[in-house]
């Protein structure tokens, strides 16, 4: 029972044996967060019918209304100011023929925003009409909805599948289906019972849970070091929880912001929109946590391969000072993601005539920094936790020239 997973550091070096006692020990607690998760799956698997009600009940359009799409023939120039008639300047529109549809073959002439004709439409392009359907004799009429950009989106996941297989093989090919796991997991468990009410927190949780036990083993593989990097996972997970109820509760967010959150309290008055703000700071966490911890859990590893004679602490201290490192570029990533996605918001903030400090209690800008702050603590915190159960996890020093 003494001989655990071996692990060889590249092609040579001593193998690094887990004795039973520590593997057990982590083991049993893995197994038992599992069957709590699993519990907790069942306990908080959403009521398919109401789910079923609630999707598609907001309708999108007035009955009648359709979205046919058209090729894009010719683009005027943008209109110089909003004083400007499209009709008489001839600029501000776009030409095209729509191709689906009962009106397929008809040529169109729709306005668009100055910004649309600035993107670089051009003769070709495919765009996403209105159409509201005719009024006695009169011809259905037509306009701009959006710029079909599927063909783009979907070249680019396809290049992505294809890099991430060419270059990570096997492993990018599990990573991708892990990836496909957890999109199954979002749409078939959270999402719907979010939606129905169920307890935000809760459901993020459990639904990280799940992610991370079947992403990391299918993608790492079943071993002790993956279960030292699940433990650190899980336990930044709960960290990450505890710290963002604690947060938006003292701040007293909200949690509704923007019009898509206006709609959903409109429709779904039972959703605490505090309880998702925390959910989505736990769910958004994930694919840096999980980086994180991966790594300081094969670093502790690779140090005991190579230095048989370290002692646990030695190797806790050395694995902390590669952890240092990662926490530095990291906690750039989450901070700079960020403010990435609210560089809108930002921008507008400097319009305003009121020092930037003092527009930071507002609700949009306290939920970034709400989240951007909890996810940085989890994500500290989890280095010291992973390394310290990685070094307890392997085995103890070899005696000074041993056997």
């Amino acid at each position: 029972m003494a001989h655990g997973h071996s692990h060889r550091a590249g092609t040579v070096g001593p193998e690094v044996e887990v004795d039973w006692v520590p593997r057990v020990s982590l083991l049993g607690i893995l197994a038992g967060i599992g069957v709590a998760t699993l519990i907790g799956l069942l306990l908080l698997w959403p009521d398919r019918a109401a789910a079923d009600d609630l999707q598609g009940s907001v309708g999108f359009a007035a009955d009648g209304v359709t979205f046919p799409k058209a090729v894009v023939e010719e683009v005027e120039p943008a209109c110089e100011s909003a004083e400007v008639s499209p009709a008489e300047e001839q600029c501000g529109r776009v030409r095209a023929t729509v191709d689906e549809g009962p009106d397929a073959g008809v040529e169109v002439l729709v306005e668009v925003p100055p910004q649309v004709t600035g993107s670089g439409l051009d003769p070709g392009d495919r765009l996403e009409l209105v159409r509201q359907p005719p009024e006695g004799d009169a011809d259905a009429r037509f306009a701009y909805f959006g710029t079909d950009r599927s063909g783009t989106l979907w070249l680019l996941g396809i290049a992505f599948v294809v890099v991430v297989v060419a270059i990570a093989r096997l492993r990018g090919v599990m990573a991708l289906l892990g990836l496909g796991f957890a999109s199954a997991v979002m749409f078939v468990f959270a999402l719907p019972a979010l939606l129905t009410g169920e307890s935000a927190i809760p459901v993020a949780l459990v639904a990280a849970t799940v992610i991370m036990y079947v992403v990391l083993y299918t993608t790492h593989g079943f071993s002790v070091r993956t279960s030292t990097a699940l433990a650190g996972t899980l336990a930044g997970l709960a960290i990450t929880a505890f710290v963002g109820w604690w947060a938006v509760r003292s701040t007293h967010l909200a949690g509704v912001a923007g019009e898509e959150g206006g709609l959903l309290a409109a429709f779904t008055p039972e959703v605490s929109f505090q309880g998702l703000l925390i959910a989505a700071v736990i769910i958004a966490g994930l694919g840096v946590l999980n980086d994180v911890t991966i790594t300081q859990s094969s670093a502790v590893w690779e140090l005991r391969a190579a230095s048989p004679t370290m002692t646990r602490t030695q190797i806790f201290h050395s694995g902390m000072r590669i952890g240092r490192d990662h926490i530095a570029s990291t906690i750039y990533t989450i901070v700079f993601a960020y403010a990435g996605t609210a560089l809108t918001l930002l921008l507008v903030l400097q319009l305003y005539d009121r020092p930037v400090v003092d527009l930071l209690g507002t609700e949009e800008i306290t939920a970034e920094i709400v989240r951007s702050l909890v996810s940085s603590i989890g994500l500290v915190l989890a280095v010291p936790l992973t390394t310290a159960i990685a070094a307890l996890t392997v085995p103890a020093a070899a005696p000074t020239g041993g056997a």
